[in-house]
Protein backbone atom coordinates (compact mmCIF):
# COMPACT_ATOMS: atom_id res chain seq x y z
CA UNK A 1 0.00 0.00 0.00
CA UNK A 2 2.95 1.99 0.61
CA UNK A 3 4.11 1.54 -2.93
CA UNK A 4 0.74 2.30 -4.40
CA UNK A 5 0.62 5.83 -2.33
CA UNK A 6 4.32 6.91 -3.90
CA UNK A 7 2.72 5.99 -7.20
CA UNK A 8 -0.36 7.89 -6.66
CA UNK A 9 1.13 10.72 -5.54
CA UNK A 10 4.20 11.03 -7.81
CA UNK A 11 1.44 11.14 -10.32
CA UNK A 12 -0.69 13.66 -9.37
CA UNK A 13 2.20 15.66 -8.67
CA UNK A 14 3.21 15.70 -12.10
CA UNK A 15 -0.11 16.68 -13.55
CA UNK A 16 -0.55 19.68 -10.90
CA UNK A 17 2.84 20.92 -12.53
CA UNK A 18 2.06 20.45 -16.01
CA UNK A 19 -0.18 23.61 -15.93
CA UNK A 20 2.22 26.27 -17.80
CA UNK A 21 2.00 27.23 -21.25
CA UNK A 22 4.04 29.05 -23.49
CA UNK A 23 2.01 30.71 -25.89
CA UNK A 24 2.64 34.63 -26.10
CA UNK A 25 0.19 36.69 -24.17
CA UNK A 26 -2.79 37.98 -26.50
CA UNK A 27 -3.05 41.47 -26.94
CA UNK A 28 -6.26 42.49 -29.32
CA UNK A 29 -4.90 44.80 -32.05
CA UNK A 30 -5.92 48.55 -32.44
CA UNK A 31 -8.91 48.66 -34.58
CA UNK A 32 -7.80 50.07 -38.10
CA UNK A 33 -10.77 52.30 -38.94
CA UNK A 34 -11.86 55.63 -37.70
CA UNK A 35 -13.53 55.62 -33.69
CA UNK A 36 -16.24 57.44 -35.19
CA UNK A 37 -18.42 57.33 -37.75
CA UNK A 38 -18.12 59.31 -41.18
CA UNK A 39 -19.54 63.05 -40.93
CA UNK A 40 -20.54 65.24 -43.98
CA UNK A 41 -23.33 66.09 -46.44
CA UNK A 42 -24.37 62.57 -46.81
CA UNK A 43 -24.98 61.71 -43.37
CA UNK A 44 -27.13 64.21 -42.28
CA UNK A 45 -29.61 62.31 -40.42
CA UNK A 46 -26.98 59.67 -38.39
CA UNK A 47 -27.50 61.50 -35.53
CA UNK A 48 -27.17 58.80 -32.38
CA UNK A 49 -28.69 60.72 -29.38
CA UNK A 50 -32.34 59.80 -31.16
CA UNK A 51 -32.75 56.19 -30.26
CA UNK A 52 -31.99 54.26 -27.14
CA UNK A 53 -31.09 50.79 -28.64
CA UNK A 54 -28.61 49.86 -30.80
CA UNK A 55 -28.73 46.99 -33.22
CA UNK A 56 -26.45 44.62 -31.08
CA UNK A 57 -29.69 45.11 -28.08
CA UNK A 58 -32.52 45.10 -29.69
CA UNK A 59 -34.01 41.46 -30.56
CA UNK A 60 -34.65 40.45 -34.05
CA UNK A 61 -38.57 39.94 -33.00
CA UNK A 62 -38.81 43.97 -31.72
CA UNK A 63 -36.94 44.99 -34.81
CA UNK A 64 -39.39 43.09 -36.93
CA UNK A 65 -42.53 44.77 -36.77
CA UNK A 66 -44.54 43.08 -39.56
CA UNK A 67 -45.97 39.64 -37.98
CA UNK A 68 -46.30 37.83 -40.99
CA UNK A 69 -43.05 38.77 -41.88
CA UNK A 70 -41.81 37.34 -37.83
CA UNK A 71 -44.07 34.00 -38.75
CA UNK A 72 -42.26 33.39 -42.48
CA UNK A 73 -38.50 34.06 -40.29
CA UNK A 74 -39.19 31.89 -37.34
CA UNK A 75 -40.27 29.40 -39.55
CA UNK A 76 -37.46 29.58 -41.50
CA UNK A 77 -35.21 29.35 -38.04
CA UNK A 78 -36.60 26.09 -37.47
CA UNK A 79 -36.57 24.60 -41.47
CA UNK A 80 -33.71 26.14 -42.99
CA UNK A 81 -31.23 23.80 -44.21
CA UNK A 82 -28.27 26.25 -43.98
CA UNK A 83 -28.97 27.17 -40.30
CA UNK A 84 -28.88 23.30 -39.51
CA UNK A 85 -25.34 22.51 -40.59
CA UNK A 86 -24.27 25.55 -39.18
CA UNK A 87 -25.29 24.24 -35.76
CA UNK A 88 -24.18 20.86 -36.79
CA UNK A 89 -20.60 22.53 -37.33
CA UNK A 90 -21.31 24.08 -33.20
CA UNK A 91 -21.50 20.44 -32.13
CA UNK A 92 -18.86 18.66 -34.04
CA UNK A 93 -16.40 21.87 -33.08
CA UNK A 94 -17.81 21.46 -29.24
CA UNK A 95 -16.85 17.45 -29.92
CA UNK A 96 -13.44 18.16 -30.64
CA UNK A 97 -13.20 20.72 -28.16
CA UNK A 98 -13.77 17.72 -25.62
CA UNK A 99 -11.50 15.73 -27.62
CA UNK A 100 -8.26 18.66 -26.45
CA UNK A 101 -9.30 18.85 -23.42
CA UNK A 102 -9.21 15.30 -22.51
CA UNK A 103 -5.78 14.99 -23.71
CA UNK A 104 -4.68 15.99 -20.57
CA UNK A 105 -6.45 13.65 -18.25
CA UNK A 106 -5.03 10.22 -18.06
CA UNK A 107 -6.92 7.51 -19.66
CA UNK A 108 -7.67 4.60 -17.28
CA UNK A 109 -7.49 0.84 -18.92
CA UNK A 110 -8.61 -2.31 -17.50
CA UNK A 111 -7.00 -5.39 -18.60
CA UNK A 112 -7.03 -9.06 -18.42
CA UNK A 113 -4.56 -11.58 -19.79
CA UNK A 114 -3.50 -15.13 -19.97
CA UNK A 115 -0.85 -16.89 -20.90
CA UNK A 116 0.16 -20.64 -21.28
CA UNK A 117 3.42 -21.86 -22.43
CA UNK A 118 4.54 -25.31 -23.16
CA UNK A 119 8.59 -25.98 -22.90
CA UNK A 120 10.56 -28.71 -24.38
CA UNK A 121 13.03 -30.52 -21.47
CA UNK A 122 15.98 -29.17 -23.58
CA UNK A 123 15.20 -25.65 -23.14
CA UNK A 124 13.52 -26.19 -19.83
CA UNK A 125 15.71 -25.71 -16.25
CA UNK A 126 14.58 -28.35 -14.99
CA UNK A 127 15.83 -30.52 -17.95
CA UNK A 128 12.17 -31.79 -18.41
CA UNK A 129 9.02 -30.71 -20.68
CA UNK A 130 6.81 -28.28 -18.77
CA UNK A 131 3.63 -25.95 -19.28
CA UNK A 132 3.66 -22.33 -17.43
CA UNK A 133 1.00 -20.48 -16.87
CA UNK A 134 -0.09 -16.81 -16.00
CA UNK A 135 -3.08 -15.38 -15.42
CA UNK A 136 -3.29 -11.49 -14.42
CA UNK A 137 -5.49 -8.39 -14.00
CA UNK A 138 -4.33 -4.69 -14.54
CA UNK A 139 -6.11 -1.28 -13.68
CA UNK A 140 -3.19 1.27 -15.11
CA UNK A 141 -2.18 4.61 -17.39
CA UNK A 142 -0.59 3.94 -20.48
CA UNK A 143 1.46 6.30 -21.76
CA UNK A 144 0.07 9.38 -20.51
CA UNK A 145 1.71 12.74 -21.38
CA UNK A 146 2.80 15.12 -18.50
CA UNK A 147 2.03 18.50 -20.07
CA UNK A 148 5.12 20.35 -18.69
CA UNK A 149 5.54 22.96 -21.32
CA UNK A 150 1.45 23.23 -22.23
CA UNK A 151 1.52 21.69 -25.62
CA UNK A 152 -1.85 20.22 -25.02
CA UNK A 153 -3.13 22.92 -22.77
CA UNK A 154 -2.22 25.24 -26.36
CA UNK A 155 -3.44 23.03 -28.31
CA UNK A 156 -6.94 22.71 -25.87
CA UNK A 157 -6.89 26.30 -26.16
CA UNK A 158 -6.91 26.36 -29.79
CA UNK A 159 -9.51 23.83 -29.68
CA UNK A 160 -11.89 26.35 -27.39
CA UNK A 161 -11.44 29.28 -29.71
CA UNK A 162 -12.19 27.47 -32.83
CA UNK A 163 -15.56 26.35 -30.73
CA UNK A 164 -16.20 29.47 -29.94
CA UNK A 165 -15.31 30.97 -33.69
CA UNK A 166 -17.73 28.08 -35.15
CA UNK A 167 -20.48 29.70 -32.22
CA UNK A 168 -19.98 32.93 -33.69
CA UNK A 169 -20.40 31.50 -37.52
CA UNK A 170 -23.81 30.10 -36.52
CA UNK A 171 -24.98 33.66 -35.23
CA UNK A 172 -23.76 34.38 -38.35
CA UNK A 173 -26.04 32.03 -40.20
CA UNK A 174 -28.88 33.18 -38.22
CA UNK A 175 -28.34 36.78 -38.64
CA UNK A 176 -27.82 36.56 -42.47
CA UNK A 177 -30.89 34.41 -42.68
CA UNK A 178 -32.89 37.07 -40.80
CA UNK A 179 -32.29 38.93 -43.09
CA UNK A 180 -32.07 36.78 -46.10
CA UNK A 181 -36.12 36.04 -45.19
CA UNK A 182 -37.09 39.83 -44.72
CA UNK A 183 -35.23 41.18 -47.57
CA UNK A 184 -37.11 38.35 -50.00
CA UNK A 185 -40.27 39.18 -48.23
CA UNK A 186 -39.59 42.93 -49.57
CA UNK A 187 -38.76 42.57 -52.63
CA UNK A 188 -41.72 39.53 -53.38
CA UNK A 189 -43.98 42.67 -52.02
CA UNK A 190 -42.26 45.35 -54.77
CA UNK A 191 -42.77 42.72 -57.30
CA UNK A 192 -46.09 41.98 -56.23
CA UNK A 193 -47.08 46.32 -56.22
CA UNK A 194 -45.40 46.75 -59.27
CA UNK A 195 -47.54 43.51 -60.59
CA UNK A 196 -50.70 45.96 -59.10
CA UNK A 197 -49.10 48.89 -61.46
CA UNK A 198 -48.94 47.01 -64.89
CA UNK A 199 -52.23 45.23 -64.68
CA UNK A 200 -54.11 49.27 -63.66
CA UNK A 201 -51.57 50.27 -66.64
CA UNK A 202 -52.61 47.83 -68.77
CA UNK A 203 -55.68 48.23 -68.28
CA UNK A 204 -55.99 52.61 -68.75
CA UNK A 205 -53.84 50.81 -72.23
CA UNK A 206 -56.72 48.81 -73.26
CA UNK A 207 -59.42 51.65 -72.79
CA UNK A 208 -57.11 54.24 -74.28
CA UNK A 209 -56.20 51.95 -77.86
CA UNK A 210 -60.43 50.76 -77.62
CA UNK A 211 -61.34 54.38 -77.60
CA UNK A 212 -58.43 55.82 -80.13
CA UNK A 213 -60.00 52.36 -82.30
CA UNK A 214 -63.34 54.15 -82.43
CA UNK A 215 -61.94 57.30 -84.01
CA UNK A 216 -60.49 56.02 -86.00
CA UNK A 217 -63.18 53.94 -87.41
CA UNK A 218 -64.70 56.92 -87.57
CA UNK A 219 -62.06 58.94 -89.65
CA UNK A 220 -61.39 61.30 -87.22
CA UNK A 221 -57.49 60.21 -86.63
CA UNK A 222 -54.53 58.75 -88.53
CA UNK A 223 -53.89 54.60 -88.03
CA UNK A 224 -50.35 56.07 -86.44
CA UNK A 225 -51.94 56.95 -83.44
CA UNK A 226 -53.62 53.70 -83.32
CA UNK A 227 -50.46 51.76 -83.78
CA UNK A 228 -49.05 54.48 -80.84
CA UNK A 229 -51.77 52.95 -79.05
CA UNK A 230 -51.22 49.07 -79.59
CA UNK A 231 -47.63 49.37 -78.96
CA UNK A 232 -48.63 50.92 -75.33
CA UNK A 233 -50.78 47.64 -74.71
CA UNK A 234 -48.60 45.11 -75.87
CA UNK A 235 -45.73 46.63 -73.67
CA UNK A 236 -47.95 46.79 -70.66
CA UNK A 237 -48.90 43.39 -71.86
CA UNK A 238 -45.22 41.99 -71.35
CA UNK A 239 -44.70 43.92 -68.33
CA UNK A 240 -47.25 42.35 -66.66
CA UNK A 241 -45.93 38.75 -67.68
CA UNK A 242 -42.75 39.52 -66.42
CA UNK A 243 -43.89 41.01 -63.13
CA UNK A 244 -45.65 37.85 -62.45
CA UNK A 245 -42.84 35.64 -63.66
CA UNK A 246 -40.86 37.81 -61.06
CA UNK A 247 -43.47 37.27 -58.05
CA UNK A 248 -43.27 33.13 -58.35
CA UNK A 249 -39.32 33.38 -58.69
CA UNK A 250 -39.77 35.48 -55.47
CA UNK A 251 -41.97 32.98 -54.15
CA UNK A 252 -40.08 30.04 -54.74
CA UNK A 253 -36.48 31.33 -53.13
CA UNK A 254 -38.69 32.59 -50.28
CA UNK A 255 -39.98 28.65 -49.87
CA UNK A 256 -36.26 27.55 -50.38
CA UNK A 257 -34.98 30.09 -47.46
CA UNK A 258 -37.78 28.88 -45.14
CA UNK A 259 -37.54 25.23 -45.69
CA UNK A 260 -41.04 24.70 -46.36
CA UNK A 261 -44.27 26.09 -48.58
CA UNK A 262 -45.37 29.68 -47.45
CA UNK A 263 -49.00 29.73 -47.13
CA UNK A 264 -50.64 32.50 -49.34
CA UNK A 265 -52.29 34.40 -46.28
CA UNK A 266 -48.52 35.20 -44.81
CA UNK A 267 -47.27 36.79 -48.12
CA UNK A 268 -47.71 40.37 -48.43
CA UNK A 269 -50.64 41.78 -51.02
CA UNK A 270 -47.96 44.85 -52.08
CA UNK A 271 -45.05 47.06 -50.16
CA UNK A 272 -47.39 49.48 -48.57
CA UNK A 273 -48.83 47.22 -46.77
CA UNK A 274 -45.54 46.06 -44.91
CA UNK A 275 -44.52 46.89 -41.51
CA UNK A 276 -41.98 49.17 -41.15
CA UNK A 277 -39.24 47.72 -39.02
CA UNK A 278 -38.03 49.73 -35.85
CA UNK A 279 -35.48 52.06 -35.83
CA UNK A 280 -32.40 52.10 -34.00
CA UNK A 281 -29.05 53.85 -33.45
CA UNK A 282 -25.71 53.22 -34.59
CA UNK A 283 -24.04 53.75 -31.78
CA UNK A 284 -21.50 56.90 -30.77
CA UNK A 285 -18.36 54.92 -32.13
CA UNK A 286 -17.56 51.75 -34.36
CA UNK A 287 -16.25 50.17 -31.60
CA UNK A 288 -19.94 48.68 -31.56
CA UNK A 289 -18.05 47.00 -34.80
CA UNK A 290 -16.57 44.77 -32.42
CA UNK A 291 -19.63 42.77 -31.57
CA UNK A 292 -20.07 41.77 -34.95
CA UNK A 293 -20.31 38.14 -35.11
CA UNK A 294 -17.50 37.46 -38.06
CA UNK A 295 -15.27 40.16 -36.03
CA UNK A 296 -15.99 37.82 -32.77
CA UNK A 297 -15.46 35.10 -34.74
CA UNK A 298 -11.90 36.58 -37.23
CA UNK A 299 -10.72 37.48 -33.45
CA UNK A 300 -11.35 33.77 -31.90
CA UNK A 301 -9.07 32.21 -35.07
CA UNK A 302 -6.55 35.24 -33.81
CA UNK A 303 -6.52 33.68 -30.50
CA UNK A 304 -6.43 29.73 -32.07
CA UNK A 305 -3.43 30.82 -33.96
CA UNK A 306 -1.89 32.73 -30.99
CA UNK A 307 -1.81 29.45 -28.63
CA UNK A 308 -0.99 27.12 -31.76
CA UNK A 309 2.82 29.37 -31.05
CA UNK A 310 2.57 28.14 -27.42
CA UNK A 311 2.08 24.12 -29.18
CA UNK A 312 5.42 24.73 -31.21
CA UNK A 313 7.30 26.51 -28.84
CA UNK A 314 6.56 23.45 -26.03
CA UNK A 315 7.93 20.85 -29.28
CA UNK A 316 11.45 22.14 -28.83
CA UNK A 317 11.12 20.96 -25.07
CA UNK A 318 10.95 17.25 -23.78
CA UNK A 319 8.03 15.24 -23.55
CA UNK A 320 7.43 13.18 -20.67
CA UNK A 321 5.37 10.31 -20.60
CA UNK A 322 3.73 8.44 -17.89
CA UNK A 323 2.80 4.46 -18.46
CA UNK A 324 1.71 2.64 -14.84
CA UNK A 325 -0.47 -0.28 -13.58
CA UNK A 326 -1.64 -1.99 -10.53
CA UNK A 327 -2.89 -5.30 -10.34
CA UNK A 328 -2.42 -9.12 -9.66
CA UNK A 329 -1.28 -11.91 -10.69
CA UNK A 330 -0.92 -15.25 -10.70
CA UNK A 331 -0.26 -19.15 -12.06
CA UNK A 332 -3.65 -20.13 -11.31
CA UNK A 333 -6.99 -18.73 -12.22
CA UNK A 334 -8.56 -19.47 -8.54
CA UNK A 335 -5.34 -17.86 -7.08
CA UNK A 336 -5.83 -14.51 -9.26
CA UNK A 337 -7.32 -12.21 -6.39
CA UNK A 338 -5.42 -14.44 -3.14
CA UNK A 339 -3.17 -12.26 -0.48
CA UNK A 340 0.56 -11.75 -1.72
CA UNK A 341 -0.71 -11.68 -5.28
CA UNK A 342 -0.44 -8.03 -6.15
CA UNK A 343 1.61 -6.63 -9.01
CA UNK A 344 2.36 -3.37 -9.96
CA UNK A 345 4.44 -1.15 -12.89
CA UNK A 346 5.91 2.49 -13.31
CA UNK A 347 7.44 3.24 -16.21
CA UNK A 348 8.28 6.89 -16.91
CA UNK A 349 9.46 7.83 -20.16
CA UNK A 350 11.01 11.04 -21.45
CA UNK A 351 11.80 11.91 -25.08
CA UNK A 352 14.62 15.05 -25.38
CA UNK A 353 14.57 16.52 -28.96
CA UNK A 354 17.97 16.40 -30.18
CA UNK A 355 18.12 17.98 -33.73
CA UNK A 356 14.53 17.61 -35.98
CA UNK A 357 14.55 20.61 -38.44
CA UNK A 358 10.84 20.55 -39.27
CA UNK A 359 10.08 21.63 -35.80
CA UNK A 360 11.72 24.86 -36.66
CA UNK A 361 9.74 25.02 -40.18
CA UNK A 362 6.32 24.30 -37.66
CA UNK A 363 7.19 26.69 -35.43
CA UNK A 364 7.59 29.11 -38.38
CA UNK A 365 4.40 28.28 -39.45
CA UNK A 366 2.89 29.18 -36.25
CA UNK A 367 4.33 32.49 -36.91
CA UNK A 368 3.18 33.39 -40.09
CA UNK A 369 -0.86 31.93 -39.14
CA UNK A 370 -0.81 34.47 -36.82
CA UNK A 371 0.41 37.20 -38.83
CA UNK A 372 -2.41 36.58 -41.04
CA UNK A 373 -5.10 36.32 -38.83
CA UNK A 374 -4.49 39.96 -37.85
CA UNK A 375 -4.29 40.86 -41.40
CA UNK A 376 -7.73 38.95 -41.73
CA UNK A 377 -9.40 40.30 -37.86
CA UNK A 378 -7.93 44.03 -39.04
CA UNK A 379 -9.58 43.65 -42.87
CA UNK A 380 -13.05 42.27 -41.52
CA UNK A 381 -13.53 45.63 -39.48
CA UNK A 382 -12.19 47.43 -42.47
CA UNK A 383 -15.11 45.94 -44.43
CA UNK A 384 -17.65 46.54 -41.56
CA UNK A 385 -16.93 49.82 -41.29
CA UNK A 386 -17.12 50.27 -44.80
CA UNK A 387 -20.75 48.57 -44.73
CA UNK A 388 -22.09 50.45 -42.74
CA UNK A 389 -21.05 53.45 -43.94
CA UNK A 390 -22.07 52.73 -46.99
CA UNK A 391 -25.73 52.13 -45.05
CA UNK A 392 -25.65 55.29 -43.38
CA UNK A 393 -25.23 57.72 -46.38
CA UNK A 394 -27.62 55.54 -47.76
CA UNK A 395 -30.06 56.19 -44.68
CA UNK A 396 -29.67 59.76 -44.79
CA UNK A 397 -30.67 60.35 -48.49
CA UNK A 398 -33.41 57.66 -49.19
CA UNK A 399 -35.99 60.02 -47.66
CA UNK A 400 -34.85 63.11 -50.06
CA UNK A 401 -34.42 60.82 -52.85
CA UNK A 402 -38.41 59.63 -52.18
CA UNK A 403 -39.39 63.39 -51.86
CA UNK A 404 -38.16 64.12 -54.69
CA UNK A 405 -39.26 60.74 -56.89
CA UNK A 406 -42.74 61.88 -54.87
CA UNK A 407 -42.88 65.08 -56.34
CA UNK A 408 -41.91 63.68 -59.84
CA UNK A 409 -44.77 61.29 -59.75
CA UNK A 410 -46.83 64.28 -59.07
CA UNK A 411 -45.86 66.08 -61.27
CA UNK A 412 -45.94 63.24 -64.71
CA UNK A 413 -49.23 62.64 -63.60
CA UNK A 414 -51.02 66.01 -63.81
CA UNK A 415 -48.30 66.19 -67.41
CA UNK A 416 -50.36 63.35 -68.32
CA UNK A 417 -53.69 64.68 -67.37
CA UNK A 418 -52.83 68.01 -69.34
CA UNK A 419 -51.36 65.72 -72.27
CA UNK A 420 -54.40 63.58 -72.67
CA UNK A 421 -57.03 66.76 -72.44
CA UNK A 422 -55.01 68.15 -75.33
CA UNK A 423 -54.99 65.37 -77.57
CA UNK A 424 -59.26 64.55 -76.67
CA UNK A 425 -59.70 68.25 -77.83
CA UNK A 426 -57.60 67.77 -80.79
CA UNK A 427 -55.03 70.43 -79.94
CA UNK A 428 -51.85 68.13 -79.58
CA UNK A 429 -51.10 64.64 -81.16
CA UNK A 430 -50.67 61.13 -79.19
CA UNK A 431 -47.33 61.43 -78.82
CA UNK A 432 -47.17 63.74 -76.40
CA UNK A 433 -49.79 61.21 -74.26
CA UNK A 434 -47.49 58.20 -74.60
CA UNK A 435 -44.59 60.23 -73.87
CA UNK A 436 -46.02 61.00 -70.24
CA UNK A 437 -47.57 57.47 -70.18
CA UNK A 438 -44.36 56.12 -70.10
CA UNK A 439 -43.07 58.60 -67.95
CA UNK A 440 -45.66 58.16 -65.43
CA UNK A 441 -44.93 54.33 -65.22
CA UNK A 442 -41.56 54.31 -64.79
CA UNK A 443 -41.98 57.19 -62.00
CA UNK A 444 -43.99 55.36 -60.33
CA UNK A 445 -41.91 52.11 -60.39
CA UNK A 446 -38.78 54.35 -59.49
CA UNK A 447 -40.90 55.30 -56.59
CA UNK A 448 -42.14 51.75 -55.14
CA UNK A 449 -38.24 50.87 -55.59
CA UNK A 450 -37.12 53.75 -53.65
CA UNK A 451 -39.85 52.32 -50.78
CA UNK A 452 -38.22 48.89 -51.04
CA UNK A 453 -34.68 50.82 -50.72
CA UNK A 454 -35.49 52.58 -47.55
CA UNK A 455 -37.53 49.40 -45.94
CA UNK A 456 -33.91 47.31 -46.89
CA UNK A 457 -31.90 49.81 -45.85
CA UNK A 458 -32.90 49.46 -42.42
CA UNK A 459 -32.77 45.59 -42.31
CA UNK A 460 -28.91 45.86 -44.01
CA UNK A 461 -27.61 48.23 -41.37
CA UNK A 462 -29.68 45.87 -38.16
CA UNK A 463 -27.57 43.17 -39.94
CA UNK A 464 -24.09 44.83 -40.88
CA UNK A 465 -24.24 46.29 -37.28
CA UNK A 466 -24.14 43.14 -35.38
CA UNK A 467 -27.94 42.18 -34.77
CA UNK A 468 -30.18 39.14 -34.36
CA UNK A 469 -30.28 39.13 -31.14
CA UNK A 470 -32.38 36.19 -29.79
CA UNK A 471 -35.59 36.57 -27.76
Amino acid sequence: MKKKSVILTVVTTLFFLGGCTLAPNYTRPASPVPAQWPTGPAYQETATGKFEQTASELQWKDFITDKKMQKIIEISLKNNRDLRIAALNVERARAYYGISRAELLPSVNAAGSMYKERMPGDLSSTGSAMTTEKYSVNIGISSWEIDFFGRIRSLKDRALEQYLATQEAHRIAQISLISAVAQAYLVLAADRENLKTAISTLGTQEAAYKLIQKRFDAGIISELDVKRAQSQVEAARGDVARYKQLTAQDENFLNLLTGSITTEELLPKDLMSVGIPKDFSPGLSSNVLLLRPDILAAEHQLKAANANIGAARAAFFPRIALTTTIGTASTELSGLFKAGQGTWTFAPQIVMPIFDARTWSAYDVTKAEREISIAQYEKAIQTAFREVADALAEKSMVDQRISAQQSLVDAIAETYRLADARYSKGIDSYLSVLDAQRSLYSAQQGLTMLHLVKINNQIVLYKILGGGKDN
